[in-house]
């Protein structure tokens, strides 16, 4: 009886032994996961989505810059002349319109969307975030503009800067307020412009914007409020504070995507008037295309695309900046 009752605690030390010895077990037997991408079948599985980008962005890409080192002849390859740098030397000849206005106009485009966009849509996403049926409806018509194509809203957009029977002039007389020749006038074009592509673009940062405030915490606005803080110091120091990343990434993409902006250009002044709303994407178009100098529009194609890339670098650093700032 002594000797079974002196195997009990024997038994009980084993038996509550046995856990921790096997999960140590288990612990050194667990493998780290492998990391598919240096593998065999990670390649395998990247290789489409590397080959369609290959072939339709990098070849062509390269493509270009070939191109740009020659007086190309479109219809006859075989007869083009090499002329190394001297297409990027004719960046600074005085023909008209010259690369510095078309250059000039592409950032006052862009820095008029990139200002505007980013404040207007900030102001709509604070707005429609309170809620509410009006208010949710009001989203549904304020995204559509941007899903409607730019061809075709430009052409109704032609019609609304009219300076003779215009709905933009109406309104203005209705209001007792000075009309606008809007399009046929070099010092309005440009502006005109810009009133339509942010009309068509500010819908959808607006989106963004409100994605990003849908994923804020609470707590600091509520603590704020509760030190007394007002609206427009908590906006200054909490939420924007908050969505500066967010910030970031719109400031980024509405800049390169104004910067490649084109077909408003064509649609809505071709490129006038006195090559007033000539921006560097429509002289790529103009050269290569109209007035069939090759070498020179894919000249001009390739400093927009150093320019593009610039403006993605700076994205790049800014992002994160903001993300260890935050952090």
């Amino acid at each position: 009886m002594t000797s079974s009752l002196a195997t009990v605690p024997a038994v009980t030390a084993t038996t509550t032994a046995g856990p921790a010895v096997a999960t140590r077990s288990r612990t050194r037997r667990r493998t780290p996961a492998r990391d598919f991408r240096t593998t065999r079948w990670g390649w395998a599985y990247s290789a489409p989505a590397v080959l369609i980008f290959a072939t339709f962005v990098i070849v062509p890409t390269g493509y270009t810059f070939y191109v740009s080192l020659w007086k190309w002849n479109a219809l006859n390859p075989a007869m083009s002349v090499y002329r190394g740098l001297g297409n990027y030397q004719r960046l600074f000849d005085s023909t008209q319109p010259t690369f510095g206005s078309s250059l000039w106009h592409s950032l006052y485009f862009s820095g008029a969307m990139v200002i505007g966009g980013t404040a207007l849509s900030l102001a709509l996403a604070l707005l429609l975030q309170r809620g509410g049926a009006l208010l949710n409806a009001s989203r549904v018509a304020l995204f559509l503009p941007h899903a409607t194509p730019v061809i075709a809203t430009s052409m109704i957009w032609v019609w609304i800067f009219n300076p003779r029977f215009g709905l933009a002039d109406w309104l203005l007389h209705s209001l007792h307020l000075p009309t606008s020749q809007w399009l046929q006038s070099s010092t309005s074009a440009m502006p005109a412009v810009i009133v339509y592509s942010l009309w068509h673009e500010v819908g959808f940062t607006t989106v963004v914007f409100l994605g990003g405030l849908a994923v804020l915490p609470n707590e600091l606005s509520e603590a704020a409020r509760m030190d007394g803080c007002n609206a427009w110091q908590e906006f200054w120091h909490i939420t924007w504070h908050q969505l500066r990343p967010v910030t970031v990434f719109v400031v980024a993409i509405t800049a390169i995507t104004s910067l490649q902006a084109f077909t408003q250009f064509y649609q809505l002044s071709d490129g006038g008037p006195v090559y007033a709303t000539t921006t560097l994407s429509y002289l790529v178009y103009q050269e290569a295309f109209v007035l069939s100098d090759t070498g020179y529009g894919a000249a001009l194609a390739v400093v927009l695309f150093a320019v593009t890339v610039f403006f993605t670098l700076v994205r790049r650093r800014t992002a994160s900046g903001a993300d260890s700032a935050l952090a």
